[in-house]
């Protein structure tokens, strides 16, 4: 088959197949089929232009072409809309330039790729296939506080549905975000949902090559990931203040972050205020990373009121590592995810003494951090370990 994959956002095209896009392009390849991904030359993650000695051709037997977007420096931004409408235009054009593919694979967001390359498909009688990473506009409104700039992005939403109802096929990175899809496009009865999956055997290397200094005379509460306000830091600190203040820990506690952004040093202040024993450790590769993470006794998932976010990346490094996880995040599935496989406590978002007593709770219990981490593994190994679950993506796209 001839399949194009339409997706902006890969960080690195550096000869390593990291992203989920280039991944399955690679095992759709690896198959026979002619595989074409169609990216933008803006790095999202450096907020810059790739250089053309960035993207390593070569290296990939998926075929990889650069469409030019005009950039932006803020996330929230102007300037990003017009980016990417600049960016779905280019994508239009390049469609229609091209010989017609048996399938296109298309990545959301960004929305206007989405809704152009939907429409494309519709009249050239192409299999459409959309894979629902991040729910925009819903994910955009959640940042103001103000309900009339909310209401602001509806048409955001009814721009996007176009594309969800003209679908062929539905593939999201959770059951919530498929029945995104479902609620506006009506010939589809169900959709696939694959999380958004992680490299096992880099992860794997990663345990085996890199640690995290610290004693046996210790507990390691571990955070990775991004620190914006989104992720609901200070209601960790607050609780290992209280669990100091009570004194019932058997060990000293320290909470590692790994990672960075742009609340980093907001965080940091607040921590010498409140729990003074916090290490900041920075942003490190994927395999330091994952090694440090293994070292950890346990780790957080505090994310705060109101995110429309479901199952979201570092819950698979999470499981991956075996660590028994403290969730405050409101995802029906996620929480549903730790009751079942029996990996974590939930606790209510924002409630600092609900997570002190899970805190103090697994500390002092060193059975029950086994048993729980030997459950999150098995949970990482099934529904996270991209080279067992990306194979239903393959399937669905060989079938369509």
């Amino acid at each position: 088959m001839n399949i194009v994959i339409i997706a902006n956002f890969p960080s690195n095209l550096d000869g390593g197949a990291k992203g989920r896009f280039l991944y399955v392009g690679e095992m759709l390849a690896n198959r026979g089929h002619h595989v074409e991904m169609v990216v933008s030359d803006f790095n999202h993650s450096k907020k810059r232009h790739r250089k053309e000695n960035e993207i390593a051709y070569n290296a990939y037997k998926t075929k990889i072409t650069a469409l030019h977007e005009t950039g932006y420096e803020r996330n929230v931004s102007i300037k990003r809309l017009w980016s990417h409408f600049v960016w779905g235009r280019n994508v239009r054009k390049y469609l229609k330039s091209i010989g017609k593919p048996d399938v296109v694979y298309c990545a959301v967001p960004s929305l206007t790729a989405a809704r152009v390359a939907a429409i494309f498909c519709k009249r050239n009688q192409i299999q459409f296939v959309i894979d629902l990473q991040d729910l925009w506009p819903e994910a955009f409104a959640m940042v103001f506080d103000n309900v009339l700039f909310q209401k602001a992005f509806l048409p955001m939403k009814w721009y996007i549905d176009k594309a969800y109802a003209l679908a062929d096929k539905a593939i999201a990175v959770s059951d919530t975000y498929v029945g995104r899809i479902l609620s506006v496009n009506k010939k589809l009865k169900s959709g696939l949902s694959v999380f958004l999956g992680n490299d096992g055997e880099a992860f794997d290397e990663g345990r085996a090559r890199y640690h995290l200094e610290r004693t046996d005379d210790e507990i390691i509460v571990g955070y990775i990931g991004n620190m914006s306000t989104s992720y609901d830091i200070p209601c960790v600190l607050d609780a290992l203040a209280i669990v100091k203040q009570n004194g019932k820990a058997k060990k000293p506690i320290r909470f590692v972050l790994i990672g960075g952004g742009v609340d980093e040093n907001k965080f940091k202040e607040y921590a010498k205020k409140t729990y003074p024993n916090t290490s900041f450790l920075g942003k490190h590769s994927y395999q330091e990373m994952a090694g440090m993470l293994c070292d950890c006794d346990m780790v957080v998932n505090p994310i705060v009121k109101g995110s429309v976010a479901s199952i979201i990346n570092k819950v698979g490094d999470y499981a991956l590592a075996g660590k028994p996880v403290i969730n405050t995040q409101e995802s029906d599935e996620y929480r549903q995810l730790v009751d079942d496989y029996q990996c974590g406590i939930n606790c209510r978002v924002g409630e600092a003494v609900d997570v002190a007593n899970a805190i103090e709770q697994l500390s002092n219990d060193e059975s029950l951090r086994k048993q729980m981490g030997s459950n999150a593994r098995k949970l990482g190994v099934e529904r996270f370990d991209r080279r067992n679950t990306y194979m239903k993506i393959v399937d669905l796209i060989e079938k369509a």
